[in-house]
């Protein structure tokens, strides 16, 4: 199962940020996103995820395929680091929480509240919840914010193990994670044209 990408036109604010991108996402391969700060990345993986519409172009996926993780980790204060897993698990449909568990060494935390982990640990336990939702597609906003080198070595392997069940991932990230394998995908490539007077007064009607 993969995400085909045609000629796609998405906007930020009603002003278009990246149009004519292209791309297919094939089962048991990653495609790693780069581009500056502001180029409009973040804006792209939501569209692909289907969180906002695109202005133009095509995503050819099943909506259920997909999982979306942008920069919130997604997890609940109140409940501890299990429960949460759990909880999402079931959000899915999936039970088995062990395996996320153990990619991300969360076995001594399991029962401590997330509210009372530190920043790093919130953002494994919020990559964890990847694994506990047993879809194919992971698209992918920065994940490795707050996490320290051990930490990014534990994500890199859960996304090769992923790749290796035939999984496939979308990632922007400026991180190294050691997949040679991947191809890089250039947003800089797709930057929209400016905007004639006329159509940035329009955006604002």
């Amino acid at each position: 199962m993969g995400l085909n990408v045609s000629d796609l036109t998405i906007a930020r604010g009603g002003i278009k940020v990246l149009e004519g991108v292209s791309f297919t996402l094939r089962a048991g391969s990653a495609i790693v996103l780069r581009g500056p700060n502001g180029i409009g990345k973040t804006t792209l993986l939501r569209t692909v995820a289907g969180l906002q519409p695109p202005v133009d172009g095509r995503i050819e996926a099943d909506p259920e395929s997909l999982v979306y993780s942008g920069h919130a980790d997604g997890i609940k204060a109140t409940l501890t680091v299990a429960e949460n897993l759990t909880f999402w698990a079931q959000v899915f449909g999936q039970a088995d929480i062990t395996n996320a568990i153990k990619a991300f060494q969360l076995e001594r935390l399991a029962s401590r509240p997330a509210g009372a982990l530190s920043a790093g640990q919130k953002r494994r336990l919020g990559l964890a919840r990847l694994l506990v939702t047993g879809r194919p597609i992971w698209v992918l906003d920065e994940p490795t914010v707050s996490l320290d080198v051990e930490a990014v070595g534990m994500f890199a392997t859960a996304v090769r193990a992923h790749l290796a069940t035939g999984g496939s991932a979308l990632i922007a990230t400026h991180i190294d994670l050691g997949l040679p394998e991947a191809e890089l995908l250039d947003a800089g490539r797709f930057r929209a044209r400016a905007a004639a007077l006329d159509e940035f007064d329009e955006a604002f009607l």
